[in-house]
């Protein structure tokens, strides 16, 4: 959506699909049942489809060209997130264990 060569209009609806993605309020809410998760899976599959088709398909494929080339991690940081997902997992793991063990053993 950075592109230079994107139309206002698409950057004006991808914008509104993510403030609705990210909003709190829905058109239909989440507590009523089965047509709760009816805007989550239908309604924002469908702005994202609409978003794409309003881009050029010049600026969509020089966009793909230039991600396809992405950025090199080196082997540091690679291992630093690895280790810092890693703890944050093992970190929530203790936390549920103990939550448990703590309400077995009274």
């Amino acid at each position: 959506m950075r592109h230079p060569a994107t139309p206002w209009y698409a950057k004006a609806l991808a914008a509104a699909v993510v403030i609705y993605a990210l909003s709190p309020l829905d058109v239909i809410p989440d507590v009523v049942p089965v047509l709760g998760l009816f805007d989550d899976l239908v309604l924002l599959p469908l702005g994202v489809l609409a978003v794409r088709r309003m881009i050029p398909a010049a600026v969509l494929a020089e966009c793909r060209r230039q991600s396809t080339q992405g950025v090199r991690i080196s082997g540091v940081w690679k291992w630093t997130g690895g280790l810092l997902i890693g703890s944050l997992w093992l970190g929530c793991l203790g936390v549920v264990i103990w939550l448990l063990w703590r309400g077995w053993g009274g």
